[in-house]
């Protein structure tokens, strides 16, 4: 077994809470201290399944513009320029400043170095500051924020999976414009509220791992009536 080498840590900003990163072998993880991985670069599957069920609504619009709420590994960025054309725009709002140097100095090569791509740009803080001032700006805005509508690490992130977080990012999409959420669970709430704050709703249950192994994840796919 390939020993485990810690290769930083951040503060999560508004909270106590440390990330760590490590690497073993060629794997690279980041936990929270007293809980297992918080995500790692051998299960991706469910993260690059957001990307793929939101391109999906929005293949074909011309110019697309995309908010990524949450760089973690930048396997869900990847995977979105990979599908998006050469005209897309895509935003990633991260709100920990050392994750956004991890992927660019030590942990871009599993994904594939996206943040290389002169496609995207980061914000680096918090994805609700970027819903919020631009109504009308996106045709999809994908969510993978702490553990979903659960929010586990940063009590703040409950306001995206709110009723008013809902309607402002309803307002921040374009006309059938539409809002993809990961999860690690379902949550018959939350599917309640974003119908309430006026989308048609699907919803997935995904592998971790691709190939249908590892835990299975949840995503919301919320299409803008």
């Amino acid at each position: 077994m390939n020993p485990r080498t810690l290769l930083g840590t951040a503060l999560i900003p508004g909270t106590s809470k440390e990330l760590r990163l490590y690497q073993s072998g060629d794997v690279f993880s980041i936990k929270i201290l007293g809980r297992g991985d918080l995500m790692t670069s051998r299960m991706h599957g469910s993260e690059q399944a957001l990307a793929d069920f939101a391109c999906e609504k929005i293949r074909g619009v011309k110019g697309a513009r995309l908010l990524i709420g949450g760089l973690g590994m930048g396997f869900t960025l990847a995977a979105t320029l990979r599908t998006v054309g050469p005209d897309a725009e895509i935003v990633v709002a991260e709100l920990v400043p050392e994750v956004v140097a991890w992927n660019r100095e030590l942990i871009g090569a599993p994904a594939g170095h996206p943040l290389a791509d002169p496609r995207c740009s980061v914000y680096v803080g918090d994805v609700a500051d970027v819903i919020r001032r631009e109504p009308g700006g996106f045709d999809s805005i994908l969510i993978d924020v702490d553990n979903g509508p659960e929010a586990l690490v940063r009590p703040a992130n409950d306001w995206l999976y709110s009723p008013t977080g809902l309607r402002v990012t309803r307002a921040a999409l374009r006309p059938r414009g539409v809002l993809a959420v990961w999860s690690a669970g379902p949550d018959r709430i939350f599917t309640k509220l974003l119908r309430h704050a006026g989308f048609d709703v699907t919803e997935h249950a995904v592998h971790a791992h691709r190939g249908n192994k590892g835990p299975r994840h949840h995503i919301w796919l919320a299409a803008a009536r």
